[in-house]
């Protein structure tokens, strides 16, 4: 897995742009301080082409998380959004703001991500 880091992730999200009209495949506890979700989306890097992603988190301090019998009822109309201030948050939905995240349905604030790309 590779780090992702602060100063990279503006052009992460804009490769995969947002994730929007992707999928929530898999979201997985590991620990109470590390998640594992899998999304599927398109890939600018690679002319569009739809590709799996696992993110990773670590060092989790405050989620609000979805039961795994409904992640294939999630509308990823609006993708996801990941920001960095001080920690890592991703939420789905479009939010800018730390305190505006745990206003989506689902939320996870760490302190670093990793990710992995995979096949669609």
């Amino acid at each position: 897995m590779k780090p992702l880091l602060a100063k990279d992730l503006a052009a992460f999200m804009l490769r995969f742009n947002n994730f929007k009209d992707g999928e929530f495949r898999s979201l997985e506890v590991i620990s109470p301080t590390t998640m594992k979700i899998t999304l599927a989306g398109q890939d600018e890097a690679r002319a569009f082409d739809w590709i799996s992603l696992e993110l990773e988190f670590n060092g989790v301090n405050d989620a609000k998380l979805l039961e795994s019998s409904k992640l294939h009822l999630v509308d990823m109309n609006d993708g996801i959004n990941i920001i960095y201030d001080k920690n890592f948050a991703f939420a789905l939905g479009e939010y800018n703001t730390l305190s505006s995240i745990t206003n989506s349905i689902c939320y996870i604030v760490c302190t670093d991500i990793k990710y992995q790309e995979g096949k669609f």
